[in-house]
């Protein structure tokens, strides 16, 4: 399995550094390591091969080998791949959710403020970030694959790709406005670099968008 670096980790290090929050950043990460566990298991589980894991600024990313067997098994508009991937896109986000339930039912039966020298509400807080920031419906965030799978069985390939592209801009541009907001009360760059990291990712996939759209026309103008 190959383990690739996002080189723009480096800023955010930098900044988290800088801004003297390098160790929410630290056991933010180890969350995110545990969360993207999380998804690994479910692949290896369902019968899929890691072939790749990115390290990115706000987590990890696993890649799978495709299960081609998966793409004979009709399910609606879709087929049995697609409810493989919304199954391993939800794992990540549950992991997070049981650590927060654990975490709380500690406390209650221990009274104990830390685990491992950290403290319990820093360990609900980050998971609850986690939680939420993967569920954005942004594609490629864990929301927006699985928004993407869900329209793939019930309204086909074709719709999937346009509802997810426009939902992906569209809560895109409202969490840079409430962002907006937040950075000038609290002034936390770390919110401002997370936002600009969403906008590439957002601006990658339109173009990603674009060229399947206009291979699609092709393919249906050659057809027509």
């Amino acid at each position: 399995m190959q383990i690739k670096i996002n080189l723009k980790i480096f800023l955010f290090l930098i900044v988290f550094l800088i801004t003297k929050q390098i160790k929410i950043y630290a056991i933010l990460m180890l969350f995110a390591f545990i969360h993207e566990m999380g998804h690994i298991i479910m692949g290896i589980l369902l019968g899929f091969k890691p072939e790749s894991i990115s390290i990115i600024p706000t987590g990890f990313s696993v890649k799978f080998k495709a299960q081609y067997e998966n793409y004979n098994i009709k399910i609606k508009k879709a087929n049995l791949l697609s409810i493989k991937k919304i199954a391993i896109a939800s794992a990540g986000p549950l992991i997070n959710a049981v650590i927060v339930i654990i975490t709380i039912i500690y406390y209650r039966t221990t009274n104990n403020f830390y685990i491992m020298n950290i403290p319990l509400d820093l360990i609900i807080y980050s998971n609850i970030l986690i939680f939420i920031f993967n569920l954005i419906p942004i594609y490629p965030l864990d929301g927006g694959r699985i928004l993407k799978d869900i329209i793939h069985i019930y309204s086909g390939i074709y719709q999937s790709y346009i509802i997810t592209n426009k939902v992906s801009n569209i809560v895109i541009i409202l969490l840079t406005m409430i962002s907006s907001v937040i950075i000038l009360i609290y002034k936390n760059i770390a919110i401002l670099l997370i936002i600009i990291y969403l906008w590439i990712l957002v601006m990658n996939e339109n173009k990603k968008f674009n060229i399947k759209m206009k291979i699609w026309d092709k393919y249906n103008q050659i057809n027509n």
